[in-house]
């Protein structure tokens, strides 16, 4: 008897990403898996137990990327607002295929699903929560470089930006006008750059504070 072909879980689940990021949970299609990951459903299920479990899988794999992501910006950045700026930037000067253009897959993720899959919700809101932790954890660092002022907020600072962020991937999803994509990303970056404080007001500031 011919043996099945061993699978490759990180491919599977980089096509399965790649494949329920495009098309959503409900549009894609066993058969749309049986393609993507070049499996037999038999062999899906031996995998994954379900589709369900596949998609889950494949999101918190999203979500671990982006995550990573901008903890590498963090432990890199000589300046942590720069590099959000920058972020900024790059959304609009990626190609219509590269991924970063695309609209976050968790947001995506709770337009999608309905009452009925109350587990992809939860999971959904859980990283978007966290992913918005990380970017917490990055105006922290501004703050504690001398960039932000000591009365400044990064949690809401957080929000905004991370709000800000998701909006700009849908338009660049959708542009036509690259050159308005350009220009919005542009003063985008420069709301960013733009909270940083020179030293010697963070330091005006700070005293008047204590």
């Amino acid at each position: 008897m011919k043996r099945a072909r061993p699978y490759d879980r990180e491919a599977a689940l980089d096509a399965a990403l790649n494949l329920f990021w495009t098309r959503g949970y409900h549009a894609t299609s066993l058969k749309d898996l049986e393609a993507a990951l070049d499996m037999k459903p038999g062999s899906i299920y031996a995998a994954f137990s379900s589709k369900e479990a596949l998609y889950l899988a494949a999101l918190e794999r999203y979500f671990r990327q982006n995550r990573d992501s901008l903890r590498t910006i963090g432990e890199e950045a000589g300046s942590p607002l720069k590099a959000l700026a920058d972020l900024m930037r790059n959304v609009a000067r990626c190609s219509n295929d590269d991924p970063n253009c695309r609209p976050c897959m968790l947001i995506k993720t709770l337009v999608d699903v309905t009452t009925d899959d109350d587990e992809i919700a939860r999971y959904s809101r859980q990283y978007l929560d966290e992913m918005r932790g990380e970017f917490v954890s990055l105006f922290e660092l501004a703050k504690s470089k001398g960039e932000l002022p000591p009365d400044a907020d990064p949690v809401r600072l957080a929000r905004r930006y991370q709000s800000e962020l998701s909006a700009l991937k849908i338009e660049a999803h959708c542009a036509i006008d690259r050159e308005g994509l350009f220009a919005l990303a542009e003063d985008l970056a420069q709301q960013v750059e733009q909270l940083r404080v020179s030293p010697g007001k963070a330091k005006k500031r700070a005293k008047r504070s204590s």
